[in-house]
């Protein structure tokens, strides 16, 4: 069974360009540590202070490997410095999901 990560952010709504380029920067980091990045939504009219971001994985199991491997990945690390040096990230959410198949 697939599961997909649903990440939900609450971004500072000044720092946004930050937010983008942290996000741009898990385009090869993900997939090169087994997941498979659905993609970055940015705010664009409206709400200026929530994006998102969807990553799929085989299983749960896959996930928490996929974690453990981007923790210790140098690229990894290093958006994740990124993101707590500037602090454009104020709260994250994660939830699982799972397709419903007809």
């Amino acid at each position: 069974m697939t599961i997909t990560v649903f990440i939900r952010y609450r971004i500072d709504p000044f720092k946004r360009d930050l937010f983008e380029d942290y996000a741009r920067r898990w385009h090869s980091i993900i997939p090169a540590n087994g997941g498979e990045l659905l993609g970055y939504w940015m705010p664009h009219e409206g709400t200026n202070d929530i994006a998102y971001a969807l990553i799929s994985f085989d299983s749960l199991a896959s996930y928490e490997a996929y974690r453990a491997r981007l923790k210790a990945d140098d690229a990894g690390a290093s958006n994740f410095a990124f993101a707590d040096r500037e602090q454009f990230v104020q709260s994250e959410e994660r939830t699982f999901l799972r397709k419903v198949e007809a």
